[in-house]
């Protein structure tokens, strides 16, 4: 069975009943609230046909663990997250070259949320992430990425450096964004098995995850601002790689 999340507070709810309604298994609500909001919500949930349990502040206090839940709590089944042995039986299998997206600790939801986006789009095999300091599939994360956090599978590991030593053992060519590097990324070769690597928000690549790259690539800045924001970024890479496999040479 799929795991499941407690979601609490007004916010966070509406994002879970947007971003898959299907998800929600059981909603407690504070039965001493009446507002305008808890009722558009009992409204939504009713129309779903998701259980309701009208509780006390203390239940629901007990429920999300003493957060702010603003007299509101849902389970929801969170998609679920593929581990290192996914990984590899699914690149054993691979038939034609992969391409994966790598993100070196994303914290920010709206960043995972909007890579997961993208790598849908341009039909990456799968986005991996790492163990700690790393933002999961959360509901902000779900909303954000408007149903792709269902079609493409994000693998955590334990170990990225020893992760991407695999991946080249596999034929998988590391390419690791660096601003300060001197190759482009459209001087490159991404038609080949590849593995592009952002690093995380305001830091960039980690000194064991940088030395894992077979090369380090850069989009050119033309105007003032320094860097992109780790989601355009890596759109803009990923769909590189889409234009070049595109057109094969």
């Amino acid at each position: 069975m799929a795991a499941s999340q407690r979601v609490y507070g007004l916010h966070s709810v509406q994002s879970a009943l947007d971003f898959g309604p299907g998800k929600v298994r059981q909603a407690w609500l504070d039965r001493n609230r009446t507002d305008r909001r808890i009722v558009a919500i009992v409204e939504t949930l009713s129309s779903l046909n998701i259980p309701m349990e009208q509780v006390d502040r203390d239940r629901l206090y007990k429920l999300s663990n003493g957060g702010k839940h603003q007299g509101i709590v849902l389970e929801v089944t969170m998609p679920e997250e593929r581990n290192e042995s996914d990984l590899k039986e699914v690149l054993i299998n691979r038939q034609t070259p992969p391409l994966f997206l790598v993100l070196d600790r994303v914290q920010d939801p709206h960043n995972l949320g909007a890579c997961l986006r993208t790598a849908d789009a341009a039909g990456v095999d799968g986005v991996i992430i790492t163990k700690d300091q790393t933002v999961g599939l959360t509901p902000a994360v779900c909303k954000v990425a408007s149903g792709a956090a269902e079609t493409i599978p994000v693998y955590r590991v334990v170990n990225l450096a020893r992760t991407l030593r695999w991946l080249k053992t596999e034929g998988v060519w590391i390419f690791g964004a660096d601003g300060e590097s001197e190759q482009m990324v459209y001087e490159v070769d991404l038609r080949e098995p590849a593995a592009i690597v952002v690093g995380a928000e305001g830091k960039g690549l980690r000194r064991l995850t940088r030395e894992q790259c077979d090369l380090l690539i850069k989009l050119p800045m033309l105007g003032h601002v320094e860097s992109l924001n780790l989601s355009a970024a890596a759109a803009a890479l990923l769909y590189e790689a889409v234009r070049q496999r595109s057109n094969p040479a």
